[in-house]
């Protein structure tokens, strides 16, 4: 009777059920068929709760074979977070996830990379004033327009035309006299090409922005020797509609790096591009090109030439708890161990009695 039953085990074995077909007097025990039913689940539930322990562990020795990546999902933004992950218990883990591929470093040209002169944007305007015969703006209009786009100029502060024909043409015309004042010599400032080589050994990537054309900057890029792949993205005045204060090419720089903004750096040299960072939830380091230390403490970090930085100094800065993405870490719970002391006896007012 017993071989004619399928005998079938939790494990898969019909020899561990058949020595269980028999009590200890030796005689044999008829099992029902439901029996077997119920250990064909036990074992389905059994074989799918393996895999899954075996899938989460797979996960924690390979994490990045299990990654998905920005490109595969599109429309999926901000892209997940690739920092360390404070609840991680092995410390290969968090040094692998620690490197220095999930920050980015985002660059503007003028006066942080390469040495800049102020007053030739100055020059420009008054010239293309005086081309236009408007009157010359002041002091402090030139300063409030400090690194808008020139329609954003023209339109808004300058207020001097708001035709799109018109803004087109002057703002081309303002970057003709510029360039032939500035005479397309460029030159690195001190400390900035060791730096972008610092940051391209390991491999961090890295965005230019600028409100001047891209014509304008790539001639640049190729005329000061910066190879091509340096710069993962580069954001000009034809890709955003605002310069700064505004956040936009900040914010538009760190969606091409697949960054979310709270893992990029701003390096920028004036307070326009703090309050811009600052907007876009990035972090900025100020570099004191064209004003004093004391005028820049606003910014995250203030240095006076890129070399004074180091790798470990961008992670401190992009370093950022788990608790500002709203997740909090689980509370353990406390165990109350027992008192092996006995209770004290309750006091008793003999008075009252």
């Amino acid at each position: 009777m017993i071989e004619s039953i399928s005998s079938t085990s939790l494990l898969g074995h019909s020899l561990i059920l058949r020595h269980n077909l028999r009590n200890v007097s030796g005689k044999q025990i008829v099992v029902k068929p439901c029996c077997f039913r119920r250990f064909r689940a036990i074992k389905a539930q059994a074989m799918e709760l393996a895999k899954e322990s075996n899938l989460y562990r797979e996960k924690e020795r390979f994490p990045r074979s299990f990654d998905t990546d920005l490109d595969q999902k599109p429309g999926l933004w901000p892209p997940k977070n690739k920092a360390d992950n404070p609840s991680l218990q092995n410390p290969l883990v968090r040094q692998e996830r620690m490197g220095c591929g999930w920050l980015g470093a985002i660059f503007e040209w003028e006066g942080v990379l390469i040495e800049d002169n102020p007053d030739l944007e100055k020059q420009s305007w008054l010239a293309l004033s005086q081309e236009e015969g408007k009157s010359p703006p002041p002091a402090f209009v030139l300063r409030r327009i400090e690194g808008m786009k020139n329609e954003q100029a023209i339109s808004e502060v300058l207020c001097w035309s708001r035709d799109p024909s018109q803004l087109k043409r002057m703002s081309s015309r303002k970057e003709e006299i510029y360039q032939a004042l500035q005479g397309g010599i460029y030159r690195f400032r001190d400390g900035s090409r060791e730096f972008v080589n610092v940051l391209t050994r390991y491999k961090i990537p890295m965005a230019l922005v600028s409100t001047r054309p891209r014509k304008n900057i790539e001639e640049a890029i190729g005329g000061i020797g910066i190879e091509e792949g340096v710069f993962n993205a580069v954001v000009t005045a034809e890709d955003v509609y605002r310069g700064k204060p505004d956040p936009e090419m900040f914010v538009y720089a760190a969606q091409l790096l697949k960054f979310i903004p709270e893992r990029c750096i701003v390096f920028g040299n004036s307070n326009l591009t703090v309050e811009a960072a600052h907007d876009a939830k990035m972090k900025c380091v100020a570099v004191a090109s064209k004003h004093p230390v004391y005028e820049l403490t606003a910014a995250d970090l203030v240095v006076r030439w890129l070399d004074e930085l180091s790798v470990v100094d961008l992670k401190n800065l992009a370093d950022i708890e788990s608790g500002e993405f709203g997740s909090t870490p689980e509370l353990e719970m406390e165990v109350e161990e027992d008192d092996p002391r006995p209770p004290p006896p309750a006091a008793i007012d003999d008075g009252f009695w």
